[in-house]
């Protein structure tokens, strides 16, 4: 236990991949054709800590010029410091977005770091609430024909046991109720949820359920942009019986979620750990959420989210997003599998339990940068 006492930070590496999706994917509002993962690693004691996001690669000099000075020698465990220290360093050039995402991935790393030097799995370092977590299969992506909509479905209530799948919709609306009939047809009894990414207006949201009315949708996440609490609150009011409204995927501060919270906006608030201050700006929101007697949801990077979500007792599922599950299961060893339709946080390694893979990610790498 000698080396605890030597706990400064001593090293910070960063770097981003950007890695080619399988096929094109579009959403209500988007498409793209890869995704951007950064990386972060830091060092004491003679072990390293990992973190990640989804965002952009402009984090890397980010991480380097800005973030690394103000948490180099630091002790490590001083993680509630590391945190704010970073939300200071941000101050001028906004806590949201970009410089969330950054922080998220420092955080993760810290409590990462944490596990691994006390030799803790990270889940119990935390907290177990539960033994395993809920998940949704989540894709559908409006580029997809009917045929490949239906068997990446029916492969997520088949092959990983999935009560819940989630489709997008949005990006042509005159085919939406075709597209949820064959999505329908091909999950059986299973809930059915869909994601619009703000496509819609309210009275374009209110026409598309109704045009779907027979389809038994329980889910609609951002019918409307998040931006609109107003028109959130009212299709909250007006929406079928059983249908719940969903969205947060954006909250990067605690203040974020605070206004879905007053608005009334939500039934369910999505919350990411890899955009809202990591592991410690997630417990800060579910501990809203807990007051609010509002359940949250874990949106998208389910590697991220595995122990944390254990650890949070309102948590009511975690997203299976194809993109991450893919990227993740690439360049991780340890990363979760799911089984019955929920996966389980790593119990059996300090930390998080994953390795980063560099040799599998080096081909995708556009941007690298370390401080010590």
């Amino acid at each position: 236990m000698s080396e605890l006492s030597e706990s400064g930070i001593n090293g910070i590496r960063a770097a981003a991949y950007r890695i080619p999706t399988d096929k094109p994917e579009a959403d209500g509002t988007f498409s793209w054709d890869a995704t951007t993962m950064v990386v972060v690693e830091l060092s004491a004691a003679g072990k390293t800590g990992l973190g990640y996001t989804y965002s952009d690669a402009s984090l890397v000099p980010l991480i380097k010029r800005t973030l690394s000075p103000v948490l180099l020698h630091r002790s490590c465990f001083d993680i509630t410091g590391c945190w704010w220290a970073v939300q200071r360093a941000v101050r001028n050039l906004g806590r949201s977005g970009l410089a969330a995402c950054a922080l998220s991935a420092l955080d993760m790393a810290l409590w990462d770091l944490k596990g691994r030097l006390l030799e803790i799995p990270l889940v119990d370092l935390l907290g177990r609430s539960r033994e395993t977590v809920p998940i949704y299969g989540s894709g559908g992506f409006t580029t997809y024909s009917d045929k490949e909509l239906q068997t990446q479905l029916s492969c997520w209530v088949e092959r990983e046991g999935c009560q819940f799948v989630k489709m997008k919709i949005g990006s042509e609306p005159d085919r939406d109720p075709e597209r949820v009939r064959a999505a329908r047809a091909a999950i059986g009894e299973q809930a059915l949820f869909v994601d619009a990414n703000g496509a819609f207006s309210v009275k374009q949201a209110l026409d598309f359920i109704q045009s779907c009315q027979d389809a038994g949708i329980t889910w609609f996440e951002e019918p409307v942009t998040s931006d609109d609490l107003p028109g959130l609150h009212l299709l909250r009011q007006l929406l079928p019986k059983g249908t719940d409204v969903a969205a947060g995927e954006y909250i990067f501060t605690l203040e974020d979620a605070q206004r879905l919270l007053s608005a009334a906006a939500v039934d369910v608030l999505q919350v990411d750990v890899t955009r809202c201050g990591g592991i410690t700006g997630f417990l800060k929101v579910a501990a809203l959420c807990e007051t609010a007697h509002l359940d949250l949801s874990g949106h998208c990077a389910p590697s991220a989210h595995s122990a944390v979500a254990s650890a949070v007792p309102r948590v009511r599922h975690l997203e299976w997003f194809h993109d991450h599950v893919r990227i993740e299961q690439m360049v991780f060893a340890g990363a979760p599998e799911a089984s019955g339709g929920a996966i389980a946080p790593n119990s059996d390694r300090p930390g998080h339990g994953l390795e980063f893979i560099e040799q599998q990610a080096r081909q995708y790498c556009v941007s690298l940068e370390e401080a010590s």
